[in-house]
């Protein structure tokens, strides 16, 4: 993986701040990070700390040390703590971590520079090439993962800290050292990334055997563009890894399969920016990437196995080509894959506007520019939306005509266009390799993976597919997470490396290592709140039992009732909502997970009372909806929150679960309502919830119109949802949400 090194640096040094007295210090600090006198002045205020710095805990103490020294020119000094650093990482760990290692080298090569008066270029490139010749390719790997990144933020963080304290004059000492080591990072870093790319390639060279461009032609006579990267002197022909995506510009992997023993492959879907043919997103991909894996197994440093590897594109990518499983296709390891007709570009059957932008993106020869981006992608879906056009005509807002959009418009059901594009029902059946399969409670591409995931064991009971599910985004499950996730504090033990436990897969699968631990059971889930990893041999398997909730019509405060007990058959609430109002273009749901706040759009919530102790809340949720309404279809969503003892909102799962109830029951065949007639709709939701309750706190359900301005427009008149416009949307929808629904969650007791 190509990432910026400097977030590692900041990582590193943004520890939580010393517990050291919290004296002031004079201090004037430079107008400018970049000004000439900026060394000197932080060079003053650390040989002031230096002599009265002190720290409990042995590993900050020795990171703000090390970084006390460096500024002070203590390059000696500053080696051998660097050394002493190390060395407690080895004992902690059993990877490096790159930026750590950097600056070994670089107070290395400072430490050198001083000694034998050798210029810096000189010393760091000695330091560099003595330091890596001695790691083995998965931590070198590590150190050279790199893209060159911009100094900008480094230096806007030392810009924030002079400004902070400019009209202070004085600076606590915590305070001071947090400074310091922000300026360490930066002033360290902007002295040696000129020279690290030419580094980075030179060990790589001694490595590994690269080969770009390699072409691999199809039966019909298409171009595959690949990349291989394979280690250069293996004792035995190798597995290979193999990425088939999409995305030309996207992280490339293939090194770091390399670094791990694979022969790393990334194949480029045919017809992407790097050849002469237009890019057909999903439709050639299943027979396309089984010409790869035979090419793959073909190949004289290959033993004859291919797993592979990716999430979203390229998730979907790995399961059309097990469609018809060929020999060498041993393994996929998925992280959140789309599946076409499921998940994208619609999900509950309903379509979303970011298939339009995506389309655009990668059908464009010149690949992914400005065109769409935030700001003007942001004005053109409120520009649709307030002129009520029908969703068929997004293209003319645009005036920009988009033939995949219309193509796929004409496929509103889960019919044959979609089916032939991965596994279909009997399909799965056959799929007998191993799978891993990562997903995440919070990212929109957990659809498509629990849709993998259930159908596969439905058609095939005996199935080896193994699915780690946690507080994750789409952008965590395919790689390590922080420790917050859009404001959440996730629990420690969530702190997986999901990029890293792919590759220990992968080694139990092809290399015979152990099986990774926590991939103990079929399903492999984090209680959220009870920082706990579980293992169910099923979803069902992961409650012993369930707890059903009513919609009482009863108010409660400004909502309604979520009662334990069913009170009537008669009683309901009222729901109106207007089709033609636009004034909500603007609206967005909330960013992070927990807020203090939960504003109403097109909804009513039902709220129910303290929970008299905690319940552990394990699986997917259903529902059973009695109700009225005066339309032959609508689009609604259902959201659950945790209200916290404390008053904030805690998302159990996002993006919210959203379906159109002409579907509900069935994908492939639409079912139209009874407009004015008393019905109900049963429901299973395509979102899984795994938290322990607190004791004290609410469950809140939270049941919608869908109607927004990044998002199809469902009129209910039951005519072809996309060509529907306002005009079809005079008469607002109007519900009556019976007592007797309900919504059912598993619990485990």
């Amino acid at each position: 993986m190509k990432t910026a090194r400097w977030p590692w640096m900041l990582c590193l040094l943004a520890l939580p701040q010393s517990r050291a007295l919290a004296q002031d210090i004079e201090f004037h600090p430079p107008a400018l990070a970049s000004d000439v006198t900026a060394p000197a002045v932080m060079r003053d205020l650390a040989e002031r700390i230096l002599p009265v710095y002190q720290e409990n805990n042995p590993e900050r103490y020795l990171t703000n040390l090390l970084a006390l020294q460096l500024v002070t020119g203590g390059f000696a000094a500053a080696a051998e703590t660097s050394q002493s650093l190390s060395e407690r990482r080895s004992t902690a760990a059993d990877r490096i971590d790159g930026g750590s290692m950097l600056y070994d080298i670089y107070a290395q090569a400072r430490a050198s520079e001083a000694a034998t008066k050798v210029p810096f270029a000189q010393a760091f490139a000695q330091s560099y090439r003595d330091t890596l010749s001695r790691l083995s390719d998965q931590n070198a790997y590590s150190v050279t993962a790199w893209r060159g990144p911009s100094l900008t933020p480094l230096q806007e963080a030392v810009q924030s800290g002079f400004d902070q304290h400019r009209a202070k004059n004085v600076i606590s000492l915590p305070d001071a050292v947090d400074l310091i080591r922000t300026f360490v990072a930066f002033d360290s870093y902007r002295s040696f990334y000129p020279f690290v790319a030419a580094l980075d390639a030179e060990d790589d060279q001694r490595r590994y055997i690269s080969e770009d461009h390699v072409v691999i032609k199809t039966a019909d006579g298409a171009d595959i563009s690949a990349l291989l990267v394979r280690p250069r002197n293996p004792a035995t022909v190798l597995p290979a890894l193999l990425e088939y995506t999409i995305y030309v510009n996207s992280p490339n992997y293939a090194k770091e399969c390399a670094a791990h023993g694979y022969a790393g492959v990334v194949a480029y879907t045919r017809e992407t920016p790097r050849s002469p043919y237009r890019v057909v997103p999903y439709q050639n991909d299943g027979a396309d990437a089984r010409t790869v894996i035979n090419w793959i197994a073909s190949q004289p440093w290959s033993d004859g196995r291919v797993g592979m590897y990716g999430g979203s594109y390229s998730g979907f990518t790995q399961w059309a080509a097990a469609k018809k499983l060929p020999p060498a296709l041993q393994a996929i390891a998925t992280s959140g894959p789309t599946a076409p007709g499921i998940d994208f570009p619609m999900r509950g059957s309903i379509f979303r506007n970011s298939s339009y932008r995506w389309v655009y993106n990668v059908t464009n020869k010149k690949g992914w520019d400005a065109t769409y981006a935030d700001a003007p992608w942001l004005a053109l879906q409120q520009a649709w939306y307030k002129s009520g056009q029908a969703y068929v005509r997004l293209d003319h807002t645009d005036q920009r005509p988009n033939q995949f959009f219309h193509r796929w418009l004409h496929h509103p059901s889960y019919d044959e266009f979609w089916q032939q594009m991965i596994p279909y029902h009997e399909q799965f059946r056959h799929i007998n390799i191993p799978v891993l399969t990562t997903a995440g409670y919070y990212g929109s591409d957990e659809v498509g993976a629990l849709y993998y995931f259930t159908q596969h064991y439905h058609y095939n009971p005996d199935a080896d597919q193994t699915l780690l599910i946690g507080p994750y985004d789409d952008n965590v499950v395919q790689g390590a997470p922080s420790t917050t996730l859009r404001g959440y504090q996730l629990d420690p033990v969530a702190l997986v490396d999901l990029h890293q436990l792919r590759y220990q897969w992968f080694d139990f699968v092809f290399k015979g290592a152990p099986k990774p631990a926590l991939l103990a059971d079929h399903v492999n889930y984090e209680l959220m709140g009870a920082n706990e990893w579980r293992h169910a041999p099923s979803l069902d398997a992961m409650a012993n039992s369930s707890q059903r909730f009513f919609l009482d019509a009863a108010p409660s405060a400004d909502d309604h009732v979520l009662a334990l007990q069913k009170s009537s058959d008669k009683t309901f609430v009222p729901q109106s909502v207007s089709l033609t109002d636009r004034s909500d273009a603007a609206w967005t749901p909330p960013f992070n997970i927990q807020n203090s706040d939960l504003p109403s759009h097109n909804s009513v919530k039902f709220v129910s009372d303290p929970l008299p102790q905690s319940i552990d809340f394990d699986g997917l949720f259903s529902g059973r909806l009695d109700f009225t309404v005066n339309k032959m279809d609508v689009d609604l969503t259902v959201a659950l929150y945790e209200l916290l003892p404390s008053g904030d909102y805690l998302a159990l799962f996002d993006p919210v679960y959203a379906f159109r109830a002409s579907y509900a029951g069935d994908r492939v065949h639409r079912r139209l309502l009874k407009a004015g007639e008393r019905q109900q709709l049963s429901f299973t939701s395509d979102r899984l919830v795994s938290r322990r309750l607190q004791a004290g706190s609410r469950v809140v359900m939270v049941l919608g119109v869908n109607k927004r301005s990044d998002q199809q427009i469902n009129y209910g008149g039951g005519d072809d949802v996309s060509v529907e416009s306002i005009d079809d949307g005079a008469a607002p929808v109007k519900l009556r949400w019976y007592s007797s629904s309900y919504i059912e969650i598993p619990v485990q007791k």
